[in-house]
């Protein structure tokens, strides 16, 4: 039977990893460890020792290592030159980390491996086929120059990066070569490796890969298309990554996740992970029925974890990730009603509209003195108060809370140019917020006032400018909330019609259509005060064109019942 040896690349951790290369030399794999030269002499002359009594674990060459440069190369070489010195029975040879962890029986994987005795498998892709490199550098890694660390010398990386092409600098790739990408966690068969490592160009490979970024992620995968006779182009090392490139890590609780991949070993298992090091490096046999490795499997839950990550929940602001302006996964949770004017038109418009729907039916929660709780309640759910000053050092947060702590229950509240106007763009751009506008409605509170007629018009004036702005926001191309408005002169006219959509929208328990309407307040006169405010000199044209001879006013109509059309 062939043997498969391992090459382990480690840098802490160390007690995990005498664990795991015991774990693999037991089942009759000879294993290569390079240590960092960052790891102490001390540490790593205590690791040695305790691995001295097994034949099959050898120690290379150690080098420096930094992430994204040549030296991870230069000990993936050193390991690997050894293993083949070594160990002569060795066929496949299998790249992995101090932190990689086996999931199914070794012996499972020397069978899988056994069946295929000339497939290397490393993942390998042309940089146009390539959709997972994160920081911009694609086909410029193997044509720029990187003396820099990426990680120490950021801004340095940067600067030079800026230069090479404000210069047109590039370098020559090697003849032959056609450079790919893909995971450094590699398996390749002894010839592929030795064809490699013993290529009479390699140090013509080697000096133009010491200026590559992250040649880790290339060498391999380049030379391989040179010299295998069969690549399949995927690891057998399970490593999954989040948005910034960055590995996922696998604590004990991703037990059963781990076993559902199939998967022959998984990258990045927690160094305390005491669990997961108990269950997959003791006796497996009939835990995991063999199979295909697939992490397909689970690949929803991570892009779940993905998504959830960079989007949270629609309405969910946590104190750790406030979203920036823009790029919210939705700004409230569950749709909402907004009613203004109807208050104003209508007595009573706030019971009725509770009985009529069910939900929860608020006054003007955006009122200068207090939020308008429904019920004349202080407190809310979730513990918001109705503290003008609270809510207005962040009204947007005060609304997103208040709809995210009653979701599952319709919100409607009340709101006009007298309330706080700081939470219209947050209205306008919600996608839950149903808007219902009665133009020019907020005249009518004026009109049954007792106030001195100049006071009443310079009033009107003032709030006819604030509901002007108003408009104006949630008409604008960036408003995604629904929008319904209409002059008071329109609604006054035909009544039950919109009422009838607006209230449809939300929800009539048990109903098809209204069978009773809210009582209009009396307007008699009305159109005479409108037509003194324009003779003061004020034009009141929100209001729509509403008549001076009291038609609605001294009228008594019923309502149009609402038809239906089948």
């Amino acid at each position: 039977m062939s043997k498969l040896g391992i090459v382990m690349l480690v840098h802490s951790a160390l007690h995990r990893v005498e664990q795991v290369a015991r774990h693999w030399a037991t089942a009759g794999c000879p294993v290569v460890i390079h240590v960092d030269q960052k790891v102490s002499d001390e540490a790593y002359s205590e690791l040695a020792a305790s691995c001295a009594d097994t034949p099959l674990i050898r120690f290379s060459e150690r080098h420096t290592c930094q992430w994204g440069g040549w030296s991870i190369v230069a000990a993936s070489q050193s390991a690997a030159e050894l293993m083949l010195d070594t160990f002569p029975d060795v066929h496949h040879v299998y790249l992995s980390s101090g932190a990689c962890l086996p999931l199914r029986p070794v012996s499972e994987l020397v069978d899988y491996l056994a069946e295929r005795p000339r497939v290397d498998f490393i993942e390998s892709a042309t940089t146009a086929d390539v959709s997972w490199t994160i920081g911009g550098l694609d086909q410029e890694r193997f044509t720029l120059r990187f003396p820099f660390s990426w990680r120490r010398h950021r801004k340095l990386f940067d600067l030079y990066v800026r230069l090479q092409r404000a210069l047109g600098m590039r370098r020559r790739i090697p003849k032959g070569l056609v450079p790919h990408m893909g995971s450094q966690w590699w398996c390749l068969t002894r010839q592929t490796l030795s064809a490699i490592l013993q290529d009479p160009k390699r140090k013509v490979y080697d000096r133009y890969f010491r200026r590559v970024w992250i040649p880790d992620e290339s060498y391999f995968q380049t030379l391989a298309r040179l010299y295998s006779t069969h690549i399949e182009s995927r690891s057998l090392t399970l490593s999954k990554f989040d948005y910034q490139g960055r590995p996922h890590i696998f604590y004990d609780d991703h037990l059963q996740l781990l076993r559902r991949s199939d998967c022959f070993v998984a990258r990045k298992v927690w160094r305390d992970a005491d669990r997961l090091y108990q269950s997959f490096l003791s006796d497996q046999a009939g835990k995991m029925k063999p199979a295909e490795p697939n992490p397909g499997k689970i690949d929803r839950v991570f892009s779940k974890a993905v998504e959830r990550r960079t989007r949270g929940r629609d309405g969910l602001y946590m104190q750790s990730r406030f979203p920036r302006h823009g790029s919210e996964n939705g700004l409230t949770c569950f749709p909402y009603s907004v009613f203004q004017g109807f208050a104003e038109l209508f007595e009573d418009f706030e019971p009725w509209l509770t009985e009529t729907t069910g939900g929860r039916v608020h006054g003007h929660l955006f009122a200068p003195n207090r939020a308008e709780f429904s019920g004349g309640e202080t407190i809310i759910n979730g513990a918001l108060s109705d503290c003008a000053k609270l809510r207005d050092y962040n009204p947007t947060a005060f609304l997103s809370n208040l709809v995210w702590n009653t979701r599952g229950e319709r919100q409607c509240f009340q709101f006009g140019p007298r309330d706080t106007q700081k939470i219209n763009w947050f209205l306008a751009r919600d996608k839950n917020a149903q808007v219902s506008v009665i133009t020019g409605a907020w005249a009518i509170p004026l009109f049954r006032s007792n106030l001195n007629f100049s006071d009443i018009r310079n009033e009107a004036a003032r709030l006819q400018q604030i509901e002007t702005k108003q408009l104006e926001v949630l008409n604008s191309v960036w408003t995604k909330a629904r929008i319904r408005t209409w002059s008071l002169a329109e609604f006054v006219e035909t009544p039950m019609e919109p009422l009838q959509a607006v209230v449809g929208e939300i929800g009539i328990q048990n109903q098809s259509h209204l069978t009773q309407t809210p009582t209009m307040v009396d307007l008699s006169g009305f159109g005479q005060f409108l037509q003194n405010l324009k003779n003061q000199g004020m034009h009141p044209y929100l209001m729509g064109d509403f008549p001076s001879d009291d038609v609605f006013g001294n009228q008594v109509r019923p309502y149009p019942k609402p038809y239906l059309v089948r």
